[in-house]
């Protein structure tokens, strides 16, 4: 499984990083989280408003940070 943070390096950007890590650890599941922060590379995936989440090139949300809790769901 492939995770992407996508932000410019913010503080809720990397509070969703952070958060994310965690959720991966506590699922037990296997990803590789990778935090994005080339504009361009943001706006490929047609993301207006950062912190966003992206699971296996899949856009889950944008715009907020989502709690641990949150992320495992999505996992």
């Amino acid at each position: 499984m492939k995770i992407e943070v996508l932000g410019t390096g913010c503080a809720t950007c990397k509070t969703l990083y952070e958060n994310v890590k965690k959720a991966v650890e506590e699922s037990g599941k296997v990803a590789d989280v990778v935090k994005v922060e080339e504009i361009p590379k943001i706006m490929a995936y047609g993301v207006m408003s950062t912190p966003a989440l992206v699971v296996d090139g899949h856009v889950k949300f944008s715009g907020k940070v989502a709690s641990v809790a949150e992320i495992m769901g999505i996992l």
